[in-house]
């Protein structure tokens, strides 16, 4: 596997310049249409270009 910066859920919020509450309201999300994340214990990652696709796809739609 190749090594991949993980983003908090602040650090997501900054990058995509948007709050902090939209970025958990994303994760509290289920189904095939919610935010990429990775659960790491009780904490939340995400991998940039995996966020980055997920908003393209969206836009498509």
């Amino acid at each position: 596997m190749s090594e991949q910066n993980f983003l908090t859920v602040g650090e997501l919020a900054e990058t995509l310049r948007v709050p902090k509450s939209w970025v958990y309201g994303k994760t509290r999300q289920s189904g095939p249409g919610c935010i990429p994340k990775v659960q790491v214990g009780k904490y939340i990652r995400f991998r940039l270009n995996e966020v980055m696709e997920w908003i393209e796809r969206k836009q498509d739609e």
